[in-house]
This record gives structure tokens, C-alpha cells and sequence, in this order.
């Protein structure tokens, strides 16, 4: 999947966006599946660089990521202004939390639609020419 230096830059940067998120989970009291959806994100935005992987990949993590958020939805939408995830650096209460939880779910499963796009077009073109989108490959 090579790209512009544009979207390989978004790429890095959301994969240093993901191990972030990854590495503030730690003081979380649920870290673990926290930690696991953030890796795979961060695991997607590798494969991309690599210019490995298969559009299937994104778009599992991107629906797991969605139907997760949907599950948070009911209790953040109209209840936690936007805005108050912001206001402070700690959790002042369970709805920035929650807040704070189904934006980042909603990060994640927006960004595998851009890479499963991608790799989709990518996979495509591929199949065009005859030619895989790997360094390795001999063309």
C-alpha cells in the first residue's frame, strides 16, 4: 500500500497516537481491553507502513471499535457536553470518562475505515497490473 508522504505520515502519526493511548491505559482500572483495541489500531497503522496486511484487518478492528462505542453511546450522548472532556487532565467524573472512551473507540474505528479503504485500492490496483504492493515481491 504505498502512498503519498502525506498518507504515510498520517499513518506514523496515528500509530504513535495508538501507542500512546496504549501507554496511558496502565493506570486505568480496566487496562486490558483497552490496551488490546489500541494495539490492533496501532497494529493496522504498522501493516500500512509495511506495506503489509489486508483490508480485512482494518475493518474488523474498525467494527469491533464501532459496536463497542455504540455500547457507551446511550450514556454519554446528551448527557456529557463535549467539551468537558477537556476541561482537566484527570477523570472528574464517570461521563468525561465514558466520554473520553467512545470518542477514542470512534478514533479508532474511523481511522481502520481510512486504512481499509486504502489497502482495498491498493489490493485493487494490484490485481490491475499484476503486481503485488510489496517490497518483497518481484515484479
Amino acid at each position: 500500500m504505498k502512498g503519498s508522504t502525506l498518507w504515510r505520515g498520517a499513518d506514523a502519526i496515528m500509530l504513535l497516537a495508538f501507542l500512546f493511548s496504549i501507554a496511558v491505559q496502565f493506570n486505568d482500572p480496566d487496562p486490558l481491553p483497552w490496551i488490546a483495541i489500541y494495539g490492533l489500531g496501532a497494529a493496522a497503522c504498522a501493516s500500512g507502513l509495511l506495506d503489509r496486511g489486508h483490508w480485512a484487518f482494518p475493518v474488523t478492528v474498525g467494527a469491533i471499535a464501532m459496536a463497542w462505542a455504540a455500547t457507551i453511546a446511550p450514556r454519554v450522548l446528551r448527557r456529557t457536553p463535549f467539551l468537558d472532556m477537556f476541561e482537566a487532565f484527570e477523570m472528574r467524573d464517570l461521563g468525561v470518562e465514558e466520554s473520553r472512551e467512545m470518542y477514542g473507540l470512534a478514533v479508532v474505528a474511523a481511522w481502520m475505515a481510512v486504512l481499509a479503504v486504502r489497502m482495498a485500492r491498493a489490493g485493487e490496483a494490484a490485481a490491475r497490473t499484476g503486481t503485488r504492493d510489496d517490497p518483497t515481491a518481484s515484479k
